[in-house]
């Protein structure tokens, strides 16, 4: 049943510390879990939340993002009149235009509100890795009479990779909330999801670009808090905030828990990417895997271990994968070792050599690399 809500998956000025994993390629299309890709999982809720358009707002190194998305028909987004995927690049390509904050490209792109039928938005980030019903939210969005309702995790132990803090009185109102990443205490943390009505945003957008302010949340939110109804959704599904490289290399491997899997992925609907016909995962005589998230494609010659490879991973007779991440056509020679790292898109291991990071910090090799 198709939503009266406008999905927005906002790209612009995301925080991004993912280091080579985005030297070519914008945050929203870092792989993730073997075969997706983060943008996946905010765009698979959307979709399963009958919300039938949305609108990704691109802002730089666009390219995979395009290709990744297509027509947007491998989430049933075919582009009709009022319906369908729409990717918005930026209306120029000036320097200085593009330092600018979202409420300004918002405004370059108002024709996509001003003309949609919804009365309510959705706006998101792409690294917000969970599997979430918009349809609850925008529920509990008119019960409570909200002008803007942000959806938070509350949380007990610190949240890997780089989330804004929120508190909350007893009734669920928002009353304070971080400029960015503060040092703000508090258990509950915002997942950079806002709906409100149409009209409310395009309000917002015109008055604070008129006052030389252009940010969504630092300018139109957080700067009135006392003037808005400003509540907080506690989401308490599976949240993976995938911006740094120490959150992209946990929350990866704790997709290797059948419980995290199962949630993340079939709950309360699932997870749609761009499909690729490829044959399934080749065992050789005297291979190994164990503990491990294969994907189609690949060709196991040796040992694997508590690891992920994506689809048209090789590895050779005599090699060790170990508590790693292996990208799409990635390649491990003959008896060398990798333990502990993350190998983005066809990266190729020498035969003998030996890969490992250091304590914590996992070995990070950007795509193409001989190593």
């Amino acid at each position: 049943m198709k939503m009266n809500l406008l999905g927005v998956i906002n790209l612009i000025h995301e925080n991004d510390e993912l280091e080579h994993l985005t030297q070519s390629r914008c945050l929203a299309t870092v792989p993730f879990g073997a075969r997706y890709r983060l943008i996946d999982f905010v765009l698979s809720s959307m979709v399963n939340s009958g919300i039938s358009k949305v609108g990704v707002f691109a802002h730089k190194k666009y390219r995979s993002l395009m290709d990744h998305m297509g027509n947007g028909k491998n989430w049933d987004l075919q582009q009709h009149r009022h319906s369908g995927l729409f990717i918005l690049p930026p209306a120029t390509d000036d320097i200085q235009e593009l330092s600018r904050g979202d409420l300004y490209h918002f405004y370059q792109h108002r024709d996509f509100f001003n003309r949609s039928p919804h009365d309510y938005v959705v706006i998101t980030r792409s690294y917000m890795v969970c599997n979430i019903d918009f349809d609850a939210v925008l529920r509990f969005h008119q019960q409570k009479g909200a002008d803007i309702t942000v959806v938070c995790k509350q949380h007990d132990q610190p949240l890997p990779g780089k989330a804004r803090k929120v508190r909350m009185d007893g009734d669920g109102r928002i009353n304070a909330m971080q400029d960015h990443y503060g040092r703000m205490i508090s258990d509950v943390s915002s997942m950079e999801m806002y709906v409100m009505r149409r009209d409310k945003l395009m309000e917002l957008v015109e008055t604070s670009l008129a006052q030389g302010q252009d940010h969504l949340v630092r300018h139109a939110i957080f700067s009135r808090l006392d003037e808005l109804n400003v509540y907080g959704y506690c989401y308490d599904g599976y949240l993976g905030v995938v911006n740094t490289l120490s959150s992209f290399y946990t929350h990866n491997r704790n997709l290797l828990r059948s419980d995290v899997w199962r949630e993340l992925f079939f709950q309360p609907g699932p997870i749609f990417t761009k499909v690729k016909d490829e044959p399934p995962a080749r065992y050789e005589a005297g291979s190994k895997v164990t503990g491990s998230l294969v994907a189609n494609g690949c060709r196991i010659e040796g040992t694997v271990v508590n690891s992920i490879l994506f689809r048209g991973v090789h590895v050779e007779r005599g090699a060790v994968v170990k508590d790693s991440i292996v990208m799409q056509n990635g390649r491990i020679g003959r008896d060398s070792c990798v333990h502990n790292s993350i190998l983005d898109k066809d990266v190729c291991v020498e035969a003998g050599r030996d890969i490992r990071g250091v304590g914590t910090s996992p070995f990070v090799a950007g795509k193409k690399k001989i190593i």
